[in-house]
């Protein structure tokens, strides 16, 4: 493909809302998708640029997004399902964008939600290290033992040690506490795109599985697949069950990011108890009380 964008940082979900939003207004005004992905790019979006580019030569538009990654993966997966099946794309892109839209929101109130827990475990992990100038500063060569002593450095390597360890120990509770990158319901939103243009379950399933494969092993782990057999025993429209499917999900995201947030409030105790702290003690307090007994006092 030539006109692949190479790879760059994740690009801002708000600027892929902002332009499927605009791309969505100029489809719905009866632009062909050529000439909309030309205006888009005349305002310097690189994603629109090479979007135009490809869909001006005949490419696969929906490669081109995908190669953006973050938001426009998303985006690059209803766009493939809505041109295989037909499905208008005006509607499709406002619903997409919808979509993003509330996504974006769950993931900023689980940043905003993760944020203090985080900042205050980061503090307090350079604690230890603060003790070494705390001990000078009250008069003992805390630098002096850590550094000559035997014993003070078998302090100095404890404490340095528990101190790594708790920066990882936090890092890794704090990223598995973060929300997913990917839109929730993503797959229940692919699913109505392709039912609502009236394609089998069959084709849509196929499709769906194609741009947007399943993270877990399990097949109906996304709800999806329920949801078109009870759309089909009950005789009705599986879609707008699906879109309800795939709100609920963005919802349940919201709940369960902000719970993963205030455990971790509380994970964050087992480094600072069983690591940062004892870390003071060999750091600060361990020389301090060596000086004293040696007689390492600074004049």
């Amino acid at each position: 493909m030539r006109f692949l964008l190479r790879r760059r940082p994740i690009a801002d979900p708000a600027d892929a809302i902002e332009t499927v939003l605009r791309l969505a207004v100029l489809l719905s005004a009866g632009l062909p998708a050529v000439k909309a992905w030309a205006h888009l790019a005349d305002d310097g979006d690189p994603i629109a640029l090479s979007a135009a580019r490809a869909a001006a030569a005949g490419d696969d538009v929906g490669s081109v997004l995908a190669g953006a990654g973050g938001s426009w993966a998303d985006v690059a997966a209803v766009w493939t399902v809505a041109v295989e099946t037909g499905a208008p794309l005006a509607g499709t892109l406002r619903t997409v964008s919808e979509s993003l839209r509330d996504a974006a929101e769950v993931a900023a109130d689980v940043r905003v939600a993760l944020a203090e827990p985080a900042a205050t475990a980061r503090l307090l992990s350079w604690l230890p290290l603060l003790g070494v100038p705390m001990g000078a500063a009250l008069g003992f060569d805390s630098v002096g033992i850590l550094f000559s002593d035997a014993v003070g450095m078998v302090c100095l390597g404890a404490g340095t040690s528990l101190v790594v360890v708790s920066h990882a120990w936090s890092r890794r509770l704090s990223r598995r506490a973060r929300p997913p990158t990917s839109v929730p319901g993503l797959r229940s939103e692919l699913w109505a795109v392709a039912l609502s243009a009236g394609v089998s379950a069959d084709r849509a399933r196929s499709l769906v599985d194609a741009v947007a494969p399943r993270r877990a092993l399990d097949e109906r782990s996304d709800g999806a697949t329920d949801t078109v057999e009870f759309a089909h025993r009950a005789g009705v429209p599986a879609a707008e069950l699906l879109r309800a499917d795939a709100w609920l999900a963005r919802q349940r995201a919201r709940t369960e990011g902000r719970t993963a947030a205030a455990r971790l409030s509380t994970r964050l105790l087992l480094p600072l108890g069983l690591c940062t702290l004892p870390a003071f003690l060999f750091l600060a307090v361990a020389p301090m009380m060596l000086g004293i007994l040696r007689g390492a006092t600074v004049p």
